[in-house]
């Protein structure tokens, strides 16, 4: 039977768009039952490093509306040159608009900028990373948050800690970044080694997610993995080309995309397998009380 070459491309198109929608349904009922490693934690803490402009605050925004079923815009983002956000932001991410908080928490930094005074001041980011720094903190971009600050909080719990870092990167401007603005990123870089946290990258302002996608959704084409700008990340942070995640968030849409969705969540779930291994080699020290008092008295 002859069918029509038009007619052929959209059936193929549909056929995938189905398979899309598919495997989409499975990665949000996989990161809906998701439980931290042994409960040590009830939330992930997932903390979005990068750039001004790069797409912090616009992740956050796309992964809230995957689940809430629309596009929604709760972050404040712009492409102003200077950062938009201006606040330490912590936030929760509800399973519908009425429904319960999912176990992971999206936190939002202001952009790092490559001129000293501006932007983030990289002497925040150990405190940050260790828990000292509440919801809402006001950073100022001429000194770090210290102890005496009357929001500091002196002892943090693991709970308050961040778990898994995610360097954020335009994938249009990762080949264009000036020596400084590398020299900003290796310094957080060893902050978070020192630290030994869990890290990824993630790439935005993909134009074409399917394009990135093998056929069946799972991991990303090689052409893609082998493309210079994935390589200059894995270069630039070491970071396991497994561990760069690809994604278009949603600035300009204004309706979902299975597509866009599954790299949205794909990322999401990386960031949350990475967090694991890091409650994982976590030294007894630092666990075993916690697994103690959850354990039931026999």
């Amino acid at each position: 039977m002859f069918i029509p070459i038009g007619f052929k491309d959209n059936l193929d198109y549909a056929k995938k768009i189905m398979k899309a929608g598919e495997h989409r349904n499975r990665l949000l009922a996989e990161i809906r039952d998701y439980k931290p490693y042994a409960d040590l934690v009830p939330e992930i803490r997932i903390l979005l490093v990068g750039p001004v402009g790069s797409g912090k605050s616009s992740f956050f925004n796309s992964v809230k509306s995957i689940f809430h079923g629309h596009v929604t815009c709760q972050a404040i983002v712009g492409s102003d040159v200077t950062s938009i956000t201006e606040q330490y932001r912590i936030y929760s991410v509800k399973d519908g608009k009425n429904g319960k908080s999912l176990p992971f928490k999206l936190c939002d930094t202001m952009g790092l900028d490559e001129t000293e005074g501006v932007g983030l001041c990289i002497g925040d980011i150990p405190h940050i990373l260790k828990g000292c720094v509440p919801d809402r903190y006001q950073f100022n971009p001429h000194k770090p948050i210290t102890p005496e600050h009357s929001t500091f909080i002196t002892s943090p719990s693991l709970k308050d800690r961040i778990h898994c870092v995610a360097y954020v990167l335009n994938i249009n401007s990762v080949d264009n970044l000036s020596s400084k603005m590398l020299a900003k990123f290796k310094k957080v870089h060893k902050e978070v080694l020192s630290c030994g946290i869990a890290h990824v990258a993630l790439l935005t302002n993909v134009s074409n997610c399917s394009e990135v996608l093998q056929d069946n959704f799972l991991n990303m084409s090689r052409s893609v993995t082998s493309q210079s700008k994935v390589t200059i990340v894995n270069k630039m942070l070491g970071i396991p080309i497994s561990n760069i995640l690809m994604v278009g968030n949603y600035a300009s849409d204004l309706e979902l995309n299975p597509m866009n969705d599954i790299l949205i969540l794909s990322a999401l779930r990386q960031m949350l397998r990475a967090a694991d291994s890091f409650l994982e080699d976590l030294p007894f020290e630092e666990t075993g009380a916690i697994v103690r008092v959850l354990q039931p008295c026999i």
